[in-house]
């Protein structure tokens, strides 16, 4: 039997991961109709697909992957009911959004030096990437808070209330979206959260835009009030260009995007759909090739030698840029296409960890460094 897979554009190694014997067609994810779905027996997406009863009812469709750590855009109870087999890829794209954290504080001015001299970060929600950003400073000497009453609190080293975690330096969303109770996470940062911050601190939005009450950020960012970096947006894709013009740094929905993120969740859902059609996985080849080794030529340590290894591998301004670049002059319609193609063609961008670094000299404190990084010397 010969089994048909529809896949997202943008999930890269699917045929790869899948072999000859699995027949796999293309699709643009956000304009996905029920109609492409004829002939198909699975489907991978991403986020921008809204999976439910209106798309798959009457489809020959007997397992749905989201090449994604969170599946807010995909009614599980539906998939249940109808006896349709789901999967995602948690943990996938921790990594990526750890490193688009530590970039957007090395962008901020002197933000990681003061962090390093004992400053603080407070991290809401701790899955898979709140947790790793926990481990990946605290290894860096940088003191953590964390939020997440859904978790048994004895289980959290540094376990807060939210009012603790926002007085922070940093504070950084990764949080799921959810309407559950009694912890509901839609505006779970609103106005009255957003005053509890410093007016010198950093917000971090890379889990969902909902998570924080658009219209209550655009007052606090209009004032004095906490510097804002925004991947994620409520709404999305359509933009409030009034906040866009307020944040400090502003991308579109990228934090996860690197290269060996989409990979990684590729090859995880393709080991699913192998086991649950019962087809015989292909001989394991590696997809990528190693990243470049980063090269440090001049003598740097504490957040000189982080900020060159992270602005190594990924240029937030950058993504800045294209986003404002983008939407500038743009109608709606224009700049729902354009937020859309920015996700579409983005350019392939390696990870931080796992990469080889030459370096004359380091010492002990950027030997440490290196490794809470996971970076290796060469």
């Amino acid at each position: 039997m010969t089994i048909r897979v529809l896949v997202d554009e943008n999930i890269p190694g699917v045929e790869h991961f899948l072999g000859p014997a699995v027949r796999v067609a293309r699709t643009a994810g956000r304009r996905l109709q029920p109609a492409d779905l004829a002939g198909f027996d699975a489907l991978l997406v991403r986020s921008v697909t809204l999976v439910n009863e209106q798309l798959l009812a009457g489809s020959a469709v007997s397992f749905v992957g989201t090449a994604t750590s969170g599946f807010d855009h995909v009614d599980r109870a539906y998939l249940a009911a109808a006896d349709i087999e789901f999967a995602y890829a948690p943990g996938s794209n921790a990594t990526s959004v750890v490193e688009y954290v530590l970039a957007a504080i090395a962008a901020d001015g002197r933000m990681l030096e003061r962090l390093l001299d004992g400053g603080g970060v407070g991290v809401v929600g701790y899955g898979q990437v709140g947790s790793r950003l926990v481990r990946c400073l605290r290894a860096m000497g940088i003191q953590c808070l964390v939020y997440d009453p859904w978790l048994d609190q004895a289980s959290i080293e540094g376990a807060a209330e939210l009012d603790d975690v926002l007085r922070s330096d940093v504070v950084c969303l990764h949080c799921e979206l959810t309407d559950q109770l009694p912890w509901p996470s839609r505006h779970l940062v609103g106005r009255r959260e957003l005053q509890q911050m410093r007016d010198d601190a950093l917000l971090v939005n890379a889990s969902r835009g909902s998570v924080v009450d658009q219209r209550a950020l655009l007052e606090a960012t209009g004032a004095a009030g906490p510097r804002v970096v925004l991947d994620v947006w409520e709404n999305e894709p359509d933009l409030e260009p009034a906040l866009l013009d307020r944040v400090f740094l502003g991308t579109a929905h990228i934090a996860g995007y690197s290269l060996d993120g989409k990979v990684r969740a590729a090859r995880m859902l393709c080991e699913r759909l192998h086991t649950c059609f019962g087809l015989e996985a292909p001989a394991p080849q590696p997809f990528l090739e190693p990243a470049d080794t980063l090269q440090v030529d001049a003598p740097l340590a504490g957040a000189d030698l982080v900020r060159e290894l992270v602005r190594a591998r990924y240029d937030i301004f950058r993504d800045d840029a294209l986003l404002r670049g983008a939407m500038t002059g743009a109608g709606r319609v224009e700049a729902r296409q354009a937020f859309d193609q920015l996700r579409r063609d983005y350019p392939p961008r390696r990870e931080l960890a796992g990469s080889t670094v030459a370096a004359d000299t380091l010492g002990e404190e950027g030997s440490a460094l290196l490794r809470a990084l996971d970076c290796k010397l060469a």
